[in-house]
């Protein structure tokens, strides 16, 4: 692998000035970080989406800031080059702001975060500006807000009337005069999603948005499929299948224990002669047993 260079958020604007398209992915843990980063991702994201595809969660609600942290870390552990953002679990930046900058200081102290990720518009703007001048970089999050899937009514497609798609547009000119340096839009009809990247002068990064993004994120488990029972997902496209290997893998180790194929001659270690013959006449003499 060629040596890698570290993005920056300078580096991410110069890339959407230029053209370049982003590529992030989400990482949870050391061993998908440090591949990741070796494919040569952008950026990785510790999405709170760990919830439903690491921790068997039916939604991101129940992430705590420990999870956050610890993930973080495990992460930043094996993606030592690679810019990384953490999400803000669930109502940790909706109370006061000394709540607000404990969490975020745990996510950068102790996860190892160069950034965070906060959902939300307008409504969390001054808390995305105050964060800012604490001098840490915040990704913001429109569109679909997972933490908010239950006020949303479901995972709904963003920005299909004209009322929405103004509503949308509005959350992003916030977060940006906010300070925010690139923003996701999840979910977000294509049109919409490439008028309000033309708006701004900050990347955003799409899931489910459209061609006419600065960059594109997918999680980790649906761009390899590595779950047991995958759910096609319209804005996804699989590019391998390690979880029908996986399956295949373990299977056939489960089918040679039984047989006892495994482990064979080439598996195990050879003492020296008359060891064996020599343990057991000390473990003899150790018991008072005379022959």
């Amino acid at each position: 692998m060629a040596s890698k260079q570290s993005v920056t958020i300078v580096k991410l604007k110069k890339m959407r000035q230029d053209g370049e398209p982003i590529a992030m992915v989400t990482a949870y843990d050391y061993p998908s970080a440090r591949l990741a980063e070796q494919a040569g991702v952008d950026m990785l994201l510790v999405g709170d989406s760990l919830g439903n595809v690491v921790l068997g969660y039916d939604s991101t609600i129940p992430v705590t800031l420990e999870d956050m942290v610890y993930h973080s870390r495990s992460v930043a552990r094996g993606a030592e080059h690679t810019f990384i953002v953490a999400d803000m679990p669930f109502m940790t930046y909706h109370g006061s702001l000394d709540e607000t900058l404990r969490g975020v200081r745990r996510l950068m102290q102790e996860g190892h975060a160069h950034a965070v990720k906060m959902e939300g518009g307008a409504e969390i703007a001054d808390t995305v500006a105050a964060v800012v001048r604490a001098g840490v970089p915040v990704l913001g999050h429109i569109g679909l807000t997972p933490q908010s899937v239950n006020q949303l009514g479901g995972y709904r497609i963003q920005g299909k009337d004209a009322r929405d798609a103004r509503r949308l547009l509005e959350d992003a000119k916030a977060l940006q005069e906010a300070g925010a340096f690139g923003i996701v839009l999840e979910l977000v009809t294509e049109a919409v999603a490439a008028e309000i990247t033309k708006a701004l002068d900050i990347p955003t990064i799409g899931i489910g948005a459209g061609r006419g993004c600065s960059g594109q994120v997918l999680v980790f488990h649906d761009l390899v499929k590595y779950t047991d029972d995958y759910r096609e997902k319209r804005f996804v496209k699989t590019f391998a299948d390690i979880g029908d290997q996986i399956r295949t893998g373990i299977s056939d180790y489960v089918k040679e224990v039984k047989s006892g194929a495994f482990p064979a001659e080439q598996h195990v270690f050879a003492a020296e002669e008359g060891v064996t013959q020599s343990l057991y006449g000390k473990t003899e003499r150790k018991v008072g047993v005379t022959s």
